[in-house]
């Protein structure tokens, strides 16, 4: 027979289960900029700008309730990380919906510059990849899966590795004539978002390990390819 909860556990488990929900908002978020990317569809990139006002009350609540058990309890050891990694967790996926809205605002501009130069090939093969880096960084937290987690930080090479192909071959179209370079530089931003939501995909699996061990930078140590800034 499982233990009874209290009120300070039932708190908790709200929260990490507020937190969840944001994620799976956050997810659809991104989703949907990348179909509007993708299509073209001005209207859908409209709805994800119009809808990052629902990812910041999200965070606003979590960040609120989370504080509220900070001071009330006085929590330690496990709960100590769990409230912190909730708070930090909001905060990735907060960001996460700001590049997504990004990406919207873009596609936004990109529509009114008419079709693209070039089929768009190396953006979806970054989206599919970062978009996984979030979803199983997501699954890892739920699950408390450290192996996952790390998973999670090895696939960001592979996204950087594209990034750094994609920002050159676009620099490269710019070189060729004026025509080229509205396009390509609103492209060169969208991989440059793709890659910073892996980049928060990581923080999320770092706090995964941060809850379970209690090490804080678990990753510092790794080094990847220089990224460039477009």
């Amino acid at each position: 027979m499982g233990r009874i909860l209290n009120a300070y556990d039932r708190a908790l488990l709200e929260l990490q289960q507020n937190l969840l929900h944001m994620g799976d908002y956050v997810v659809g978020q991104l989703d949907q900029a990348l179909a509007a990317l993708k299509t073209q569809d001005v209207k859908m990139a409209r709805q994800v700008i119009m809808g990052d006002d629902a990812t910041d009350d999200l965070d606003h609540n979590i960040e609120m309730s989370a504080l509220d058990l900070f001071s009330l309890q006085q929590p330690s050891g496990e709960d100590l990380r769990t409230l912190a990694t909730v708070l930090r967790v909001s905060r990735e996926l907060e960001r996460i919906s700001d590049y997504a809205v990004n990406i919207a605002e873009a596609a936004e501009r990109l529509a009114e510059l008419g079709p693209y130069f070039k089929p768009l090939a190396d953006i979806p093969r970054m989206s599919d990849l970062a978009r996984a880096m979030l979803q199983r960084s997501l699954e890892a937290l739920v699950d408390r899966n450290l192996d996952l987690a790390r998973e999670v930080v090895e696939a960001d090479d592979a996204v950087d590795r594209l990034f750094e192909a994609l920002y050159d071959e676009l620099v490269g179209y710019m070189k060729r004539g004026p025509e080229y370079v509205d396009q390509a530089s609103y492209l060169a931003l969208v991989a440059r978002y793709l890659e910073r939501i892996a980049d928060h995909a990581v923080n999320v699996a770092e706090m995964v390990v941060y809850r379970e061990t209690g090490q804080r930078r678990a990753f510092k140590d790794r080094q990847g390819p220089q990224k460039k800034a477009p």
